[in-house]
């Protein structure tokens, strides 16, 4: 089969289009024929080796296609699913574990099949499960117009929670508005200065900041007092090691650095999350951007761009070559 393979760690040139041995399902997975692949920022980090992964790798975990086979008999051959706990998903098929799939509606494109489960429950935990916020509460979210930001902020205004979003160009803060957003701001703003002007003199109650080391000491500034900043990403790089003392300075504040995984680590809380996100999108309630399509053998146009900002929302590649046919457009 056709898929992406790294043999180093690197930049994007380490990833190689070519021939792999195609992969067999052991107990308890599925075998599918991948039609699309998501691209998310962790991908990049295993890539570089920020994140450590055994060479040689197939990079990628989430995805949607179809069942090719399920040796434990209980999901039939043709069955349209998603994922995003398949490592390996830059590839033309792809083995997953069978109680980590999500049937997918026939009305949801497969583009945002192939994206929804990973940013949209990352979405999802972020705003529901962080910290107990209220109508009425206020947020920053850096990467506002990414794929996670998006999301968060759709989630956010639908429950009443004012949002302050941090972008990097005028199309962005368009995206932003548009998603939901009460006051947009830009990197070279004042961020703490910024939030307090609009937000009645006060910090917002919760930082989503998935930028990391460029904005992290201007989330602990644009807080309010116990207030909590959530680090759950560096697209920017990693935070540097820091006096927790720091934390008292700016008003006894938490800080937490959670992950999908440990929200999702229990069968039942990845299936609330999922049937959670899967339903939004159904009834109309969240919207997920495609920022970018790419054929398989362009993933590495695909980090280019995610690296430099270049993208808004999600992307996918295409990996069946099927987009535009029917039932994929």
């Amino acid at each position: 089969m056709k898929a992406i393979q790294i043999t180093r760690n690197g930049g994007p040139e380490v990833m190689e289009y070519g021939e792999v041995e195609s992969p067999r399902p052991a107990a308890g997975q599925v075998l599918i024929d991948v039609d699309m692949a998501g691209v998310n920022y962790i991908d990049t980090y295993y890539r570089e080796g920020i994140y450590r992964c055994a060479l040689p790798f197939i990079p990628g975990s989430e995805g949607t296609g179809r069942v090719i086979e399920d040796p434990a008999g209980t999901i039939a051959p043709g069955t349209a699913v998603a994922w995003c706990n398949g490592p390996g998903s830059y590839a033309e098929q792809v083995v997953v574990d069978a109680e980590r799939l999500v049937a997918v509606p026939a009305e949801i494109d497969p583009a945002v099949a192939a994206t929804m489960l990973l940013q949209g429950m990352t979405a999802h935990y972020l705003i529901n499960s962080i910290a107990a916020l209220h109508e009425g509460d206020s947020c920053m979210i850096t990467a506002g117009a990414g794929g996670v930001g998006l999301l968060a902020t759709q989630l956010a205004a639908s429950r009443g929670i004012r949002v302050f979003s941090v972008v990097s160009s005028a199309e962005k803060e368009k995206l932003a508005y548009a998603a939901g957003a009460d006051t947009v701001m830009g990197y070279s703003d004042n961020l703490a200065e910024t939030v307090r002007r609009h937000n009645g003199g006060r910090g917002v109650d919760v930082v989503f900041d998935g930028v990391g080391r460029d904005t992290f000491h201007e989330s602990l500034e644009a807080v309010r007092p116990r207030g909590t900043v959530c680090l759950f990403g560096a697209a920017s790089g990693p935070v540097e090691p820091f006096d927790p003392q720091l934390l008292n300075t700016h008003g006894s504040i938490f800080l937490t650095r959670p992950s999908l995984g440990a929200y999702t680590s229990d069968t039942d809380e990845f299936r609330m999350r999922a049937q959670a996100v899967t339903q939004a999108i159904t009834d109309g309630t969240l919207n997920v951007r495609i920022g970018g399509v790419y054929p398989l053998n362009e993933a590495a146009q695909a980090h280019r761009d995610l690296q430099e900002r270049k993208t808004t929302g999600s992307l996918v590649l295409d990996v069946s070559g099927r987009r535009g046919e029917a039932g994929l457009s």
